[in-house]
C-alpha cells in the first residue's frame, strides 16, 4: 500500500483512538516525510514502513529503504535501487560533486529517468547534467549522503527559505512541529522581508486537532524551546484545512502565493 502523510496520520489516529492493529497491511511504502515512520512506529501497526523516493521524472523509484529491519536506516529514503547511480551535488550549478555529509541537490541515473520533457528543450536542458559520460537528472531535492551510502532528504529545493543568508527547511519545521500534541497538519513557507530585500522570515500555517484550544503564541513560544532561531516561524495562522494536491501533498506554492497578494509583494 502506498500512502501520503494526511492519509498516514489518519490511519495512525484511527490505530491510536480505537486501540486497533492493521494486521491486514504487510508492507507500507510512502515518500512523506520522517514523520510517517515515527507515526506508524507510535503505534502498533502490524506492518512494516518503508520510505522511499521517486518522481514523474524517475517512475517508480530510485531509492527504498531494505525490509530487513538491521539494515534499514531511520529518517534516509535508503540506498539507490539496481541500476541506479545516485550523487549529491552543489546546488548553485549541479555539476560539482559534494563531499560525503554535506548537503546539495540530489542527482540520479537510471534506466527509470526520463529522456526529457516533451517539447520542452530548454527545460530539459535545466535539469540534465553529464558526468563521467552518463546523464543525470536534477531532482530538486536537497540533502546529503552519509558514510554507509544511504541518502537523507531535508527538503525541496524551490521551498527552500533564506533567513539572513541560513537555509531553513519547511520539512524540517513541519517535522518538530507534528511532535506538538496539538498538530492536526502544518505547512511553514518563506514570507520576504520587505524591509530587507532577499532576506525571509518563517511562517506556519497549522490545523489544530479536533477538539483542542491554542493560541497562535502557544506555537510561536513552544517553536523557541525546539528550535534554532532562524527555523522558528516569526508568525503562526489557524486554518481549517491546508490545501493538498491530488496525491495528498500539501501545496506550498498556493499558501506562498495566498499570502504575497495579501501582502501586496510581487
Amino acid at each position: 500500500m502506498t500512502c501520503s502523510a494526511p492519509l498516514i496520520d489518519t490511519i495512525g489516529a484511527m490505530v491510536v483512538n480505537l486501540s486497533a492493529q492493521l494486521r491486514g497491511l504487510g508492507l507500507l511504502l510512502h515518500a512523506s516525510s520522517d514523520f510517517v515512520q515515527r507515526r506508524t512506529a507510535s503505534v502498533e501497526f502490524a506492518t512494516t514502513s518503508l520510505r522511499r523516493c521517486s518522481s514523474s521524472e524517475t517512475s517508480p523509484v530510485t531509492h527504498i529503504n531494505p525490509t530487513d529491519r538491521r539494515d534499514r536506516k531511520f529518517g534516509s529514503i535508503g540506498l539507490p535501487v539496481s541500476d541506479t547511480i545516485a550523487k549529491i551535488l552543489d546546488v548553485e550549478t549541479g555539476t560539482k560533486e559534494m563531499p560525503v555529509g554535506e548537503a546539495g541537490e540530489l542527482a540520479v541515473h537510471g534506466p527509470q529517468v526520463m529522456t526529457g520533457y516533451w517539447n520542452k528543450p530548454d527545460e530539459t536542458e535545466n535539469v540534465m547534467r553529464e558526468i563521467d559520460g552518463k546523464r543525470f537528472f536534477l531532482t530538486g531535492d536537497i540533502g546529503h549522503m552519509d558514510e554507509e551510502g544511504y541518502f537523507v532528504i531535508s527538503d525541496r529545493k524551490k521551498q527552500m527559505i533564506n533567513v539572513g543568508g541560513l537555509k531553513a527547511y519547511p520539512r524540517e519545521i513541519e517535522d518538530m512541529f507534528y511532535e506538538h500534541p496539538k498538530v492536526k497538519m502544518v505547512a511553514a513557507i518563506g514570507i520576504p522581508r520587505q524591509d530587507e530585500p532577499g532576506n525571509e522570515f518563517v511562517k506556519a500555517f497549522i490545523v489544530p486537532k479536533d477538539g483542542v484550544k491554542a493560541t497562535p503564541e502557544e506555537f510561536i513560544q513552544w517553536a523557541r524551546k525546539k528550535m534554532a532561531g532562524y527555523k522558528r516561524p516569526r508568525e503562526v495562522e489557524f486554518r481549517d484545512s491546508l490545501p493538498l494536491s491530488q496525491v495528498g501533498k500539501v501545496l506550498h506554492r498556493v499558501l506562498r502565493e495566498e499570502e504575497l497578494e495579501k501582502r501586496g509583494i510581487k
